[in-house]
């Protein structure tokens, strides 16, 4: 008779037992379920001991009144039955609410709801004693000593007094002070820090980052919920005096796990380490964005949006207050194509003439920014303590610092914003690149990445001679993941144009790239492809990529992905913008046209589930028509399938799609109907290409 709930912690989803149940299976699931909970009794508790300790008393003695009337066969009708479904009712929460209190990653969230709690226990036992009180003992076949240990178990739930126990509001008290320091931009001392964590048993920092990940994991559900009125100001708070504890106070233990791979497991799949899509969504208006563009001071906003402000006589960047020497916007066309894909995957509309989509996310973006007045002071000391860890510590400290910067800095722009403030963030980490140690090499290789998102800090990055450390942990890291955090880098770095033209000449920035797309991770090989993705778009860096056998290396990988006959992941997808880039230029696609990549563009456009790779396909075949036609076209007329894939495109691919299918089309039935010559080919197909765009 019991169900297993999917529930959020405090919530008790009991249901009661449906009326067909027979009178023997609901006693002895009641009693499974009461000894279940009795078990409780050899369990840590990290709140309200004694409310529980008297709970689990009351309910050992039910128990033995329970046993009775299963031995004696006793059934008293419709009115017993409806006393033990209430009980049974009642026994899930408090089975739920000994759950929670004796959760090992929710120990500082129980302490400070342990008012709350204590409530619960309060109702739980009055729930008991009305149960009992109508209980029908007189009509029961057991011994007297039952009946009346019965009424004992009515009178004792009556009569307690479960309150708010003064330990847990003593320290409730000790957390209330800390927060007020942190309000006041006062760090509070280790002493009072190590007194609650004793007091909650976190031993390790492990312990202690497996209650930071419960919060984490609390404060999105609050984000994404509509109905929920929890306090996110709250659960914001004691996650970053738990942070700030994990950091003071566990940074010395050799239980900290400084290799990332085992202490954060919960990375994501695909794109740059670290890429969200709260980095999709304008600093302006917090939507996602359609049309990319990026300022002088390296900022990107949706062009409608910064337009709108300029507009309104503004010549500052609106976040970093700068004051703008020039307008000009530049377009940012590696992130709008990430943008694409990121709609295409999750189903959301994305129209190029609308710059205004609302996907529903807004309270969402909270969790970016410090969520309450206490954690951004919290942040703010702890970025100064690490950054001076970081720059004067001893080695171990130096890589903890490292390693706990990464984690800080790996989703929240308000965290890269507070250590980029503190100055002399990034010079320290890049020496740490140099350091001969693996751990700490990828530790700050990532936390570089994270921080590359900040404004200002490519600049940083290139004025401390970043640029060739990158280059040179992308060619010779000690490990693979700090090589492909250096790509990750390179893809950031390469978002400011002038850039990109300084990272092409250096002499192993490309054959770096070319490594790693050649024989990385899956994850490797996608860091490495959007920096070529990026970088492919400065006219040298496009001829150099050719010469260094770009295009057979991409032709490779689709290829053992059409023979793999896998599902169309990131990497297929990039692989494919990255050749229709490669294309838009007549040597990029004479170059495609003798690798032989054509007839594996034409199956994928056939076979593939993605609007993404159909919309780069499409877009690919287009710009070898209007560039190679001579040897594009006849090749494309043989097809007897593609017309047919381009008219489902017309009618169900993307605005984008569609657009570039119907000029295809018009191509082809021109080669066909007028009888064009194949010489002349280019040129008309080019002109139906600029009058349909």
């Amino acid at each position: 008779m019991t169900s297993e709930y999917t529930r959020r912690v405090l919530d008790f989803p009991a249901i009661r037992p449906c009326e067909t149940v027979s009178f023997p299976t609901l006693l002895s699931s009641l009693l499974n379920l009461g000894h279940k909970i009795c078990g409780y009794k050899s369990r840590t508790l990290f709140t309200n001991k004694k409310n529980a300790r008297n709970l689990l008393r009351l309910i050992e003695s039910l128990l033995i009144f329970l046993e009775e009337i299963r031995n004696e066969g006793s059934v008293n009708g419709d009115s017993l039955f409806l006393s033990l479904s209430e009980l049974y009712w009642v026994f899930q929460k408090v089975h739920f609410l000994l759950e929670d209190c004796t959760r090992v990653d929710a120990r500082l969230f129980m302490l400070v709801n342990s008012e709350k709690i204590s409530d619960h226990f309060r109702l739980l036992m009055r729930a008991i004693a009305l149960v009992m009180d109508v209980m029908p003992l007189a009509g029961l076949d057991v011994d007297f000593e039952v009946k009346e240990l019965a009424e004992l178990v009515s009178t004792q739930a009556q009569k307690a007094k479960l309150e708010w126990e003064r330990v847990d509001r003593r320290f409730m008290t000790k957390i209330v002070l800390i927060l007020k320091k942190f309000e006041r931009g006062i760090a509070p001392e280790t002493r009072d820090l190590r007194r609650i964590i004793e007091h909650l048993g976190i031993k390790s920092w492990n312990e202690c980052n497996e209650e930071v990940k419960f919060l984490e994991s609390e404060i999105s559900r609050e984000c994404s919920s509509t109905s929920d009125e929890r306090d996110l100001g709250l659960l914001c708070n004691i996650e970053a005096l738990l942070i700030y504890c994990r950091c003071r106070l566990f940074m010395d233990m050799d239980s900290v796990k400084c290799d990332f791979r085992q202490s954060n497991r919960g990375f994501s799949s695909g794109m740059i380490q670290g890429l969200n899509s709260d980095d999709f969504r304008c600093p302006i208006t917090l939507e996602i964005m359609t049309d990319p563009v990026t300022i002088s001071t390296g900022q990107t906003y949706d062009r409608l949006s910064i337009l709108t402000w300029f507009r309104s006589g503004n010549r500052t960047c609106p976040k970093t207050g700068e004051r703008l020497m020039y307008t000009d916007l530049v377009p940012n066309l590696a992130l709008k194509q990430l943008v694409m894909q990121h709609c295409s995957a999750n189903g959301i509309p994305f129209s190029e003439s609308d710059a205004h989509i609302n996907h529903g996310m807004a309270k969402s973006s909270s969790v970016a920014g410090a969520g309450s007045l206490a954690s951004a002071e919290a942040m703010s000391l702890l970025s100064k303590y690490l950054a001076g860890r970081l720059a004067d510590g001893t080695t171990q400290e130096q890589r903890k610092a490292a390693y706990e910067i990464r984690l800080l800095t790996k989703s929240s722009s308000f965290n890269r914003s507070c250590f980029m403030e503190v100055g002399e963030i990034i010079p320290s980490l890049l020496k740490l690149l140099c350091l001969g140690d693996p751990a700490a090499q990828e530790n700050a290789m990532s936390a570089l990445v994270n921080l590359s998102k900040y404004p200002k800090t490519n600049q940083l990055l290139m004025e401390n001679g970043g640029l060739n450390l990158v280059v040179d942990v992308l060619n010779g890291g000690l490990r693979p993941e700090a090589r492909q955090h250096a790509a990750g880098a390179l893809f950031y770095l390469s978002s400011v144009e002038n850039n990109k033209t300084k990272i092409g000449r250096i002499a192993g920035s490309i054959p770096g790239l070319m490594n790693l797309l050649r024989d990385g991770s899956d994850r490797a090989k996608k860091n490495a492809l959007l920096a070529i993705l990026v970088l492919v778009m400065c006219p040298e860096n496009h001829s150099r990529f050719l010469e260094s056998g770009l295009i057979p290396l991409l032709k490779k990988l689709l290829t053992d992905s059409v023979m793999e006959d896998e599902e169309e992941d990131e990497l297929t997808t990039h692989s494919l913008a990255t050749l229709s880039a490669l294309s838009k230029k007549l040597d990029g696609s004479m170059a495609l046209i003798h690798s032989g990549t054509l007839p594996i563009i034409i199956q994928i456009l056939s076979s593939s589930t993605s609007k993404s790779a159909k919309d780069y396909c499409v877009s690919l075949l287009l710009s070898l028509c209007i560039n190679a036609g001579t040897y594009t076209i006849p090749l494309l007329i043989k097809n007897s399938s593609l017309m047919m894939t381009l008219y489902s495109i017309l009618t169900c691919g993307t605005t984008h799609s569609s657009k570039k299918a119907s000029s295809l089309i018009r191509i082809l039935h021109a080669f066909n109907e007028k009888g064009v010559d194949s010489s002349m080919a280019s040129g008309v197909h080019q002109q139906h290409f600029v009058s349909s765009r």
